[in-house]
């Protein structure tokens, strides 16, 4: 292209993003209604969703539904903001909890195929990626920790003590701090602990070792986590509106839903220190720091795509070759993890779940290429246990209604 021809093509698109008649490319969020899942066949589901719903005490859900790639159904339900009048729609975005970490698995695995690691190099150690950190080790056993451990939350990282990540308050009280510790403070208290085992010997599911592969992300690519992800996995992947959470209602995005507990919920003390009371949803946990662990925003129909973005099946044009996807969906016992889902198998069947205050999120990929996705805006009695709840639900709807979703593919219809 001559540079006359090209700097009148810039001129144009200055010219029509100043009209206001073009935009960057827009999330499938904004795209998407209720009215196009709405059919008189699937009238009985919809009833049945209501009902789950109230049995559960749940304000508002979203439910994606995706097969073969193609995106057949996405709608919400219920309310994203009641207190404003605000109904649940497919795009409504919600915080995803633990299902950040099959996000941030994605991250590690493009940075695998990128050539600026491998999930066997050491985390610590003179050769580490984070050597940085060294210096506040006392157990030479984190020197075997690999990028792989953390995955599979084999690093040698229990609950002993509690969790780091959601003891925000006990780490201020215990190291005189005025405000909840970022990552470094985090790691500065936590790594001079004995681990509980040497790694890759057992598993225990670990929040910190994701907060690990999160600061992994930002060292290998020189870009932070957040940036990492959107520009190298998300937007890749088409998807346009995934962020990292806020602590405070204050803090929502745009499109975002609002919080709400179970009706028996006690408030608890506010993060900030202020010594104010708040819900839990709002202000109990320090949610950015969570990072890969658990921080992300996101919504079921963009969930959905980049679950088509992982998934083997070339209608959505994956992001990561056959091999990576091999290693993370490949099963290799009862009791090892899989990389970033939560359970693999042997007949092919995936699982990714989430949890805390305010949210609960499920992904189910069935071998037969269906992907049934649920986020809620609201706790109930039963806290992380809730998902299992959620995926008995979708095994009674899919014998039922599956055959009976929409020949369409939202994805595309726009």
């Amino acid at each position: 292209m001559g540079r006359k021809v090209l700097a009148s093509v810039i001129l144009s698109l200055v010219a029509l993003v100043a009209a206001g008649q073009y935009r960057y490319p827009v999330s499938i969020n904004e795209m998407l209604s209720n009215s196009m899942s709405e059919t008189p066949e699937l009238k009985k589901m919809d009833e049945k969703i209501d009902s789950f719903m109230t049995f559960w005490g749940i304000r508002g859900a979203s439910l994606s539904i995706m097969r073969g790639d193609s995106l057949l159904f996405s709608k919400g339900y219920g309310w994203a903001d009641k207190e404003r009048g605000r109904r649940m729609e497919p795009g409504t975005t919600m915080r995803l909890a633990s299902v950040s970490k099959l996000l941030t698995a994605v991250g590690i695995m493009t940075l695998q195929e990128k050539g600026l690691l491998n999930i066997q190099s050491p985390v610590f150690g003179p050769y580490g990626i984070l050597s940085e950190y060294d210096r506040y080790i006392r157990d030479d056993n984190y020197y075997l920790i690999t990028v792989e451990h953390l995955l599979r939350h084999q690093g040698g990282f229990t609950r002993r003590f509690g969790d780091p990540m959601f003891s925000t308050q006990q780490l201020m009280r215990q190291h005189g701090l005025t405000s909840p510790p970022d990552a470094e403070t985090i790691l500065r208290t936590q790594l001079p602990y004995r681990l509980d085992f040497e790694p890759g010997t057992s598993t225990y599911y670990s929040n910190l070792g994701y907060l690990l592969l999160s600061l992994i992300i930002e060292k290998t690519s020189g870009k932070s986590y957040e940036q990492f992800m959107q520009e190298e996995v998300f937007e890749k992947a088409g998807c346009y509106d995934f962020h990292i959470a806020g602590n405070y209602y204050k803090d929502r995005y745009n499109g975002e839903s609002r919080y709400y507990m179970q009706a028996d919920s006690e408030p608890v003390p506010d993060i900030s220190g202020s010594g104010n009371l708040v819900e839990k949803c709002y202000g109990g946990n320090d949610l950015p720091t969570l990072s890969g662990a658990g921080a992300w925003v996101g919504s079921t129909p963009e969930l959905a795509r980049l679950v088509a973005s992982i998934d083997g099946i070339l209608r959505v044009p994956d992001l990561l070759g056959f091999f990576s996807i091999y290693q993370m969906t490949q099963r290799l016992g009862d009791e090892i993890y899989p990389l970033g889902w939560i359970d693999a198998t042997s007949e092919g069947e995936l699982t990714r779940t989430g949890s805390f205050s305010g949210t609960s999120a499920l992904i189910k990929y069935y071998p037969d290429g269906e992907c049934w996705i649920m986020v809620t805006n609201t706790s109930t009695w039963r806290g992380s246990r809730f998902t299992k709840n959620t995926s008995g639900f979708f095994n009674k709807l899919r014998p039922r209604f599956s055959d009976k979703l929409p020949k369409q593919d939202l994805f595309i219809k726009r």
